[in-house]
């Protein structure tokens, strides 16, 4: 999962990612990306410096920049905490990652300037007036590239008070987030096998088309295969198939083709290593053609799990239905 944070000045963001830091969330700021920048041209890392390089920086290459650095950076697997959200653009960024929650953390005003005041920083504004003036400012800019945090903060999808003490704030933290840990959501099991197969059609050596397949038996993959030429041939894109390597029309010269079909593999290696596909179910990639839809009947496997159409195969559907073999199309998008 990933954790956004939003707010204003002093409203507790750091303290908030301090926190879920000792809970094994990996750290990272968009204000990373404004500080490194700010280092490179040899400047101080002020509170003006850092503002006005992020606006620059949003200007020169878009206004989701920081979030699209940042999110290079993260890695899968981990719960993720991002700091310094300030514009919409850079949630707009973060949306397309699945799992993210926006955090508004809110505090009155009076309780942050309150803050900033013992904190006692040199830069900081030394009166309320001051202060307030300062938050209009960064609050809503009439440039694009520009801080809003007043959108920013109006796209969170939880709002968490910090007005009081450090331990009102963890508890509000430990009462929300394995709520939205609760709601974690995982592929089911046709997606995680498609996926396993659209994985495996990488390896393909055919230059015509990637295809491949997962065979599955108890929910247990028992084997996989992709397409192109037999062990120990010549591979496809090291001009291996006569019929790729010329670019053939589709669906002519099929008998020139060298190139086994990810279903044929699939099963072969099955039997090349003595494992039973009877009653499994196989994934693929592609529909199958009629040659595989053969192998696939007299193999026992009944059950056919195809993402996308195969333009040759009707008389194959046919097959299926009549041998009793279920038939079903699952439209998975191809990991990036």
């Amino acid at each position: 999962m990933i954790i956004g944070l939003t707010g204003r000045n002093a409203a507790g963001k750091g303290a908030a990612a301090d926190y879920l830091k000792t809970k094994g969330f990996t750290y990272h700021s968009l204000s990373d990306v404004i500080r490194e920048e700010v280092r490179s041209r040899g400047l101080e890392p002020t509170r003006d410096n850092l503002i006005a390089t992020g606006r620059e920086l949003r200007a020169r290459y878009g206004t989701g920049y920081l979030a699209e650095k940042i999110m290079e950076r993260l890695e899968p697997g981990h719960n993720t905490v991002v700091d310094s959200f300030r514009h919409e653009d850079e949630v707009a960024g973060f949306r397309k990652a699945s799992e993210f929650h926006l955090l508004a953390i809110q505090a009155n005003p009076e309780i942050r300037f309150e803050r900033i005041r013992k904190r006692g920083r040199e830069n900081d504004p030394k009166t309320y007036d001051q202060f307030m003036e300062l938050e209009k400012m960064e609050a809503t800019s009439l440039q694009a590239e520009g801080q809003n945090l007043t959108a920013t903060e109006a796209l969170a999808d939880h709002i968490v008070q910090n007005n009081g003490t450090l331990e009102e704030l963890h508890r509000a933290l430990s009462a929300l987030i394995p709520r939205l840990m609760a709601r974690l959501q995982r592929p089911g099991w046709d997606d995680y096998f498609m996926k396993m197969a659209q994985v495996a059609s990488l390896r393909s050596n055919c230059i015509k088309r990637k295809v491949a397949s997962v065979i599955v038996r108890e929910r247990r993959v028992i084997s996989t295969g992709y397409n192109g030429t037999p062990r120990g041939a010549k591979n496809c894109y090291e001009g291996g198939c006569p019929r790729c390597n010329t670019l053939a029309d589709s669906g002519t010269k099929l008998e020139e083709c060298l190139c086994s079909h990810g279903e044929e593999n699939a099963i072969t290696q099955a039997a090349y290593h003595g494992v039973s596909v009877k009653d499994a179910t196989i994934y693929t990639t592609l529909a199958p053609c009629l040659m595989c839809t053969k192998m696939i009947i007299n193999s026992g496997i009944r059950e056919v799990v195809y993402n996308m159409e195969y333009p040759l195969n009707e008389t194959a559907f046919m097959l299926l239905k009549q041998a009793g073999v279920v038939c079903r199309k699952l439209k998975v998008d191809a990991q990036a």
